[in-house]
Protein backbone atom coordinates (compact mmCIF):
# COMPACT_ATOMS: atom_id res chain seq x y z
CA UNK A 1 0.00 0.00 0.00
CA UNK A 2 1.62 3.36 -1.16
CA UNK A 3 0.71 7.03 -2.00
CA UNK A 4 1.79 9.47 -4.39
CA UNK A 5 0.91 12.44 -3.67
CA UNK A 6 1.33 15.58 -6.40
CA UNK A 7 0.41 18.89 -4.55
CA UNK A 8 0.73 22.55 -6.05
CA UNK A 9 0.46 25.82 -3.66
CA UNK A 10 -3.00 25.53 -3.42
CA UNK A 11 -4.56 22.04 -3.80
CA UNK A 12 -2.63 18.36 -3.23
CA UNK A 13 -3.84 15.56 -5.26
CA UNK A 14 -3.63 12.03 -3.39
CA UNK A 15 -3.90 8.34 -4.92
CA UNK A 16 -3.83 5.48 -2.58
CA UNK A 17 -2.77 2.27 -4.38
CA UNK A 18 -3.76 -1.08 -2.37
CA UNK A 19 -2.79 -3.63 -4.85
CA UNK A 20 -5.45 -3.01 -7.83
CA UNK A 21 -7.53 -0.45 -6.03
CA UNK A 22 -6.95 3.05 -6.24
CA UNK A 23 -8.42 5.82 -3.80
CA UNK A 24 -8.44 9.26 -4.32
CA UNK A 25 -8.15 12.52 -2.14
CA UNK A 26 -7.54 15.86 -1.70
CA UNK A 27 -6.47 18.55 0.47
CA UNK A 28 -4.59 21.78 0.34
CA UNK A 29 -1.33 22.06 -1.01
CA UNK A 30 1.50 22.10 0.64
CA UNK A 31 4.40 24.63 0.34
CA UNK A 32 7.59 24.60 2.62
CA UNK A 33 7.89 28.50 1.59
CA UNK A 34 4.53 29.09 2.71
CA UNK A 35 3.21 26.07 4.90
CA UNK A 36 4.72 25.63 8.54
CA UNK A 37 4.55 21.79 9.84
CA UNK A 38 2.03 22.95 12.32
CA UNK A 39 -0.24 24.15 9.54
CA UNK A 40 0.31 20.72 7.33
CA UNK A 41 -0.33 18.89 10.41
CA UNK A 42 -3.49 20.56 11.14
CA UNK A 43 -4.83 19.55 7.43
CA UNK A 44 -4.36 16.01 7.60
CA UNK A 45 -5.73 15.66 10.89
CA UNK A 46 -8.76 17.45 9.54
CA UNK A 47 -9.07 14.66 6.43
CA UNK A 48 -10.79 11.48 7.90
CA UNK A 49 -9.77 9.04 5.17
CA UNK A 50 -6.27 9.94 5.56
CA UNK A 51 -6.66 9.67 9.32
CA UNK A 52 -8.52 6.13 8.21
CA UNK A 53 -5.24 5.07 6.33
CA UNK A 54 -2.56 6.08 8.06
CA UNK A 55 -1.01 3.15 10.15
CA UNK A 56 -1.14 0.95 6.68
CA UNK A 57 0.56 3.02 4.29
CA UNK A 58 3.92 1.53 3.69
CA UNK A 59 5.46 4.07 1.50
CA UNK A 60 4.94 7.98 0.12
CA UNK A 61 6.34 9.51 -3.01
CA UNK A 62 5.58 13.49 -2.44
CA UNK A 63 5.90 15.63 -5.76
CA UNK A 64 5.74 19.68 -4.30
CA UNK A 65 6.04 23.08 -5.32
CA UNK A 66 8.42 24.94 -3.17
CA UNK A 67 10.14 21.31 -2.72
CA UNK A 68 13.43 22.63 -3.93
CA UNK A 69 16.14 21.73 -1.24
CA UNK A 70 17.02 19.03 1.24
CA UNK A 71 16.41 21.35 3.57
CA UNK A 72 13.00 22.19 2.24
CA UNK A 73 12.16 18.18 1.25
CA UNK A 74 13.52 17.05 5.25
CA UNK A 75 10.23 19.80 6.61
CA UNK A 76 7.52 18.01 4.26
CA UNK A 77 8.91 14.49 4.93
CA UNK A 78 9.38 14.93 8.79
CA UNK A 79 5.54 15.77 9.01
CA UNK A 80 4.38 13.01 6.81
CA UNK A 81 6.22 10.47 8.75
CA UNK A 82 5.11 11.83 11.95
CA UNK A 83 1.24 11.34 10.61
CA UNK A 84 2.26 8.18 8.90
CA UNK A 85 3.88 6.23 11.45
CA UNK A 86 4.83 3.35 8.60
CA UNK A 87 5.63 4.92 6.11
CA UNK A 88 9.08 5.36 4.36
CA UNK A 89 8.67 9.24 2.75
CA UNK A 90 10.00 10.40 -0.26
CA UNK A 91 10.00 14.18 -1.20
CA UNK A 92 10.75 15.75 -4.60
CA UNK A 93 9.90 18.94 -6.73
CA UNK A 94 6.94 19.36 -8.38
CA UNK A 95 9.50 19.90 -11.55
CA UNK A 96 10.04 15.87 -11.15
CA UNK A 97 6.53 14.93 -11.23
CA UNK A 98 5.56 17.22 -14.15
CA UNK A 99 9.05 15.42 -16.16
CA UNK A 100 7.90 11.94 -15.52
CA UNK A 101 4.11 12.75 -15.92
CA UNK A 102 4.84 13.81 -19.23
CA UNK A 103 7.40 12.05 -20.63
CA UNK A 104 6.86 10.27 -24.00
CA UNK A 105 10.52 8.58 -24.80
CA UNK A 106 11.67 11.63 -26.13
CA UNK A 107 13.48 14.36 -24.61
CA UNK A 108 11.30 16.96 -23.68
CA UNK A 109 10.73 20.58 -22.36
CA UNK A 110 8.29 20.08 -19.35
CA UNK A 111 6.56 23.35 -17.82
CA UNK A 112 4.28 23.69 -14.99
CA UNK A 113 1.61 26.72 -15.60
CA UNK A 114 -0.52 26.82 -12.19
CA UNK A 115 -0.25 28.77 -9.60
CA UNK A 116 3.04 29.48 -10.25
CA UNK A 117 4.97 28.66 -13.32
CA UNK A 118 8.87 27.05 -13.71
CA UNK A 119 9.69 24.75 -16.30
CA UNK A 120 12.81 21.70 -16.81
CA UNK A 121 14.43 19.55 -19.14
CA UNK A 122 14.28 15.84 -19.32
CA UNK A 123 15.82 13.16 -21.35
CA UNK A 124 14.41 10.28 -19.96
CA UNK A 125 17.40 10.03 -17.16
CA UNK A 126 18.12 13.80 -16.42
CA UNK A 127 15.86 16.74 -15.02
CA UNK A 128 17.92 19.76 -15.56
CA UNK A 129 16.57 23.08 -15.16
CA UNK A 130 18.37 26.17 -16.71
CA UNK A 131 16.90 29.06 -14.88
CA UNK A 132 15.16 29.28 -11.39
CA UNK A 133 12.24 30.01 -10.59
CA UNK A 134 11.97 32.96 -8.83
CA UNK A 135 8.21 32.35 -7.09
CA UNK A 136 5.36 35.05 -7.19
CA UNK A 137 6.43 38.82 -6.33
CA UNK A 138 9.80 37.88 -8.77
CA UNK A 139 8.45 35.83 -11.25
CA UNK A 140 5.87 33.20 -11.75
CA UNK A 141 5.68 34.41 -15.45
CA UNK A 142 2.76 32.90 -17.17
CA UNK A 143 1.27 31.60 -13.60
CA UNK A 144 -2.09 31.77 -12.06
CA UNK A 145 -0.05 34.70 -9.71
CA UNK A 146 1.20 36.57 -12.16
CA UNK A 147 -2.88 37.14 -14.15
CA UNK A 148 -3.98 37.97 -10.54
CA UNK A 149 -1.66 40.47 -10.26
CA UNK A 150 -2.78 42.21 -13.33
CA UNK A 151 -6.28 41.77 -12.06
CA UNK A 152 -5.55 43.55 -8.99
CA UNK A 153 -3.24 46.48 -10.34
CA UNK A 154 -5.42 47.16 -12.52
CA UNK A 155 -8.50 47.03 -10.39
CA UNK A 156 -7.05 49.36 -8.19
CA UNK A 157 -5.55 52.05 -10.69
CA UNK A 158 -9.11 51.55 -12.51
CA UNK A 159 -7.92 50.54 -15.39
CA UNK A 160 -9.73 47.42 -16.44
CA UNK A 161 -12.62 46.82 -18.84
CA UNK A 162 -15.76 47.29 -17.31
CA UNK A 163 -17.16 43.65 -17.21
CA UNK A 164 -13.93 42.84 -15.11
CA UNK A 165 -14.10 45.72 -12.98
CA UNK A 166 -17.76 45.25 -11.84
CA UNK A 167 -17.07 41.50 -11.13
CA UNK A 168 -14.19 42.46 -8.91
CA UNK A 169 -16.60 44.87 -7.15
CA UNK A 170 -19.36 42.43 -6.51
CA UNK A 171 -17.00 40.12 -4.70
CA UNK A 172 -16.69 43.80 -2.38
CA UNK A 173 -13.06 43.78 -2.80
CA UNK A 174 -11.28 47.10 -1.53
CA UNK A 175 -7.96 48.53 -1.47
CA UNK A 176 -7.76 47.30 2.51
CA UNK A 177 -8.57 44.35 2.30
CA UNK A 178 -6.48 43.47 -1.01
CA UNK A 179 -3.48 44.66 0.83
CA UNK A 180 -4.48 42.91 4.04
CA UNK A 181 -4.50 39.43 2.02
CA UNK A 182 -1.64 40.43 -0.22
CA UNK A 183 0.43 41.95 2.89
CA UNK A 184 -0.14 40.71 5.95
CA UNK A 185 -2.11 37.06 5.62
CA UNK A 186 -0.40 34.24 4.89
CA UNK A 187 -0.60 32.46 1.41
CA UNK A 188 -0.96 35.40 -0.51
CA UNK A 189 0.12 33.56 -3.55
CA UNK A 190 -2.90 31.33 -3.73
CA UNK A 191 -5.21 34.22 -2.83
CA UNK A 192 -3.64 36.64 -5.62
CA UNK A 193 -3.97 33.97 -8.18
CA UNK A 194 -7.77 33.14 -7.45
CA UNK A 195 -8.68 35.98 -9.07
CA UNK A 196 -6.97 34.34 -12.49
CA UNK A 197 -10.75 32.53 -12.43
CA UNK A 198 -12.20 35.67 -13.70
CA UNK A 199 -9.44 36.66 -16.11
CA UNK A 200 -10.61 33.22 -17.76
CA UNK A 201 -14.87 33.91 -17.35
CA UNK A 202 -13.71 37.13 -19.34
CA UNK A 203 -10.69 35.83 -21.87
CA UNK A 204 -12.52 36.80 -24.98
CA UNK A 205 -12.40 40.43 -23.92
CA UNK A 206 -9.42 42.32 -26.12
CA UNK A 207 -7.84 43.22 -22.72
CA UNK A 208 -7.84 39.71 -21.60
CA UNK A 209 -6.75 38.41 -24.58
CA UNK A 210 -3.14 41.02 -24.85
CA UNK A 211 -3.01 40.15 -20.49
CA UNK A 212 -2.70 36.31 -21.54
CA UNK A 213 -1.15 36.54 -24.48
CA UNK A 214 1.33 38.59 -23.09
CA UNK A 215 2.07 36.39 -19.97
CA UNK A 216 2.55 33.85 -22.00
CA UNK A 217 4.96 35.19 -24.22
CA UNK A 218 7.44 36.31 -21.37
CA UNK A 219 7.15 32.80 -19.96
CA UNK A 220 7.92 31.24 -23.62
CA UNK A 221 11.09 33.67 -23.49
CA UNK A 222 12.48 33.29 -19.85
CA UNK A 223 11.16 29.42 -19.25
CA UNK A 224 11.40 27.70 -22.48
CA UNK A 225 13.83 29.30 -24.98
CA UNK A 226 16.60 29.17 -22.26
CA UNK A 227 16.85 25.43 -23.67
CA UNK A 228 18.53 25.61 -26.87
CA UNK A 229 16.59 22.57 -28.43
CA UNK A 230 13.36 24.28 -27.27
CA UNK A 231 12.34 24.11 -31.48
CA UNK A 232 13.44 20.04 -31.60
CA UNK A 233 11.39 18.68 -28.85
CA UNK A 234 8.17 18.82 -27.91
CA UNK A 235 6.82 21.41 -24.94
CA UNK A 236 4.78 19.80 -22.38
CA UNK A 237 2.64 21.51 -20.22
CA UNK A 238 0.89 20.91 -16.25
CA UNK A 239 -1.32 22.84 -14.82
CA UNK A 240 -4.72 24.24 -14.37
CA UNK A 241 -3.96 27.80 -16.38
CA UNK A 242 -2.41 26.08 -19.13
CA UNK A 243 -5.30 23.59 -19.73
CA UNK A 244 -7.88 26.21 -18.94
CA UNK A 245 -5.76 28.49 -21.56
CA UNK A 246 -4.66 26.06 -23.58
CA UNK A 247 -6.52 27.88 -27.00
CA UNK A 248 -4.13 31.11 -26.46
CA UNK A 249 -1.18 28.76 -25.10
CA UNK A 250 -1.21 26.86 -28.39
CA UNK A 251 -1.59 30.17 -30.35
CA UNK A 252 1.55 31.65 -28.33
CA UNK A 253 3.17 28.50 -29.19
CA UNK A 254 2.53 28.45 -32.83
CA UNK A 255 3.71 31.80 -33.21
CA UNK A 256 7.05 30.60 -31.70
CA UNK A 257 7.65 27.32 -33.55
CA UNK A 258 7.29 25.60 -30.64
CA UNK A 259 5.48 22.04 -31.18
CA UNK A 260 3.32 21.02 -28.10
CA UNK A 261 2.98 17.30 -27.18
CA UNK A 262 0.69 17.15 -24.24
CA UNK A 263 -1.08 19.52 -21.72
CA UNK A 264 -2.59 18.09 -18.89
CA UNK A 265 -4.22 19.83 -15.83
CA UNK A 266 -3.20 17.66 -13.23
CA UNK A 267 -0.86 14.76 -13.80
CA UNK A 268 -1.64 12.24 -10.86
CA UNK A 269 -2.71 9.59 -12.74
CA UNK A 270 0.46 9.67 -14.80
CA UNK A 271 2.27 9.70 -11.67
CA UNK A 272 0.67 6.97 -10.44
CA UNK A 273 1.47 4.78 -13.60
CA UNK A 274 4.73 5.97 -13.47
CA UNK A 275 5.40 4.05 -10.04
CA UNK A 276 3.69 1.27 -10.72
CA UNK A 277 5.40 0.82 -13.67
CA UNK A 278 9.24 2.10 -12.10
CA UNK A 279 8.83 1.51 -7.93
CA UNK A 280 11.72 -0.01 -6.86
CA UNK A 281 14.37 1.27 -9.53
CA UNK A 282 16.45 4.08 -8.72
CA UNK A 283 15.41 7.64 -9.04
CA UNK A 284 16.04 9.97 -11.72
CA UNK A 285 18.99 12.52 -11.39
CA UNK A 286 17.82 15.90 -10.37
CA UNK A 287 20.21 18.74 -11.43
CA UNK A 288 18.82 21.84 -9.72
CA UNK A 289 20.75 24.29 -12.43
CA UNK A 290 22.66 24.18 -15.18
CA UNK A 291 25.16 26.88 -14.08
CA UNK A 292 27.26 26.51 -17.47
CA UNK A 293 24.36 28.52 -19.31
CA UNK A 294 25.16 31.44 -17.24
CA UNK A 295 29.13 31.81 -17.53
Amino acid sequence: MFLVVESGSTKADWMLIDNDKHSAYSTKGFNPYFHSQEDILIELNEHLELDLIKDRVQEIFFYGAGCSSNVLNNEIQTVLETFFINAKVTVDHDLAACAFACYNDTPQIACILGTGSNSCHYDGKTISEAVPALSYILGDEGSGSYFGKALLSGFLYKKLPNAIHQELSQMGLTKDQIFESVYRKPNANVYIASFTQVLIRNKDLEYSQRIIKEGFQKFIDIHVKCFPDYKKCEVNFVGSVASLLQKELKEVCAENEITIGTIVRRPLERLVAYHKNLKGLSRTNFIKEDTSRLN
